[in-house]
């Protein structure tokens, strides 16, 4: 994601609980309330994912409010969504996915040139000991820093 845009929604645990290893920028297929309630900020990409079916890719349980002065034309908040990719994009995650333990997953969504964007992650899960790790090496970090700032008070 470039600088110039500020993210609506992010999935922060997805950093947490998978490796990312390369990130691609899809549009979204979204109807009229959805895009007012994504303008608002009433995203949700909590436990959100993606899957490659019949040559599109498609984003599950991306949880989307219903817009406030919506009608009965409202949308559903957690229909699948379809993801707009290149065909040679698409190509090439379904090689990726097909590999053991690789999935797709949104990390965050924002609005380009008044476009709707899902930055989406091929990623493989971390193990508990992967998370210990990070948790770990975090603190440490952290220990590092504040030592720093206490040696250039004195």
């Amino acid at each position: 994601m470039a600088n110039d845009v500020k993210p609506i929604a992010t999935n922060r645990k997805a950093r947490h609980d998978y490796h990312i290893l390369e990130s691609i920028e899809a549009g979204i297929v979204l109807k009229g309330t959805e895009i007012k309630s994504v303008r608002n900020g009433r995203v949700n990409l909590k436990d959100s994912f993606a899957r490659v079916e019949n040559g599109e890719v498609i984003v599950y349980n991306l949880h989307i409010s219903p817009y406030d002065y919506g009608n009965r034309e409202n949308h559903d908040p957690v229909r699948p969504r379809k993801l707009l990719l290149h065909r040679d994009e698409i190509r090439r995650l379904i090689g990726k996915t097909q590999e053991k333990g690789l999935t797709l997953i949104p990390l965050s969504m924002y609005i380009r040139n008044g476009y709707a964007k899902v930055e989406l992650a091929l990623a493989k899960g971390k193990k508990l000991y992967d998370k210990r790790d990070d948790i770990k090496q975090r603190e440490m970090n952290r220990e590092i820093e504040r030592a720093f700032r206490e040696r250039s008070k004195l």
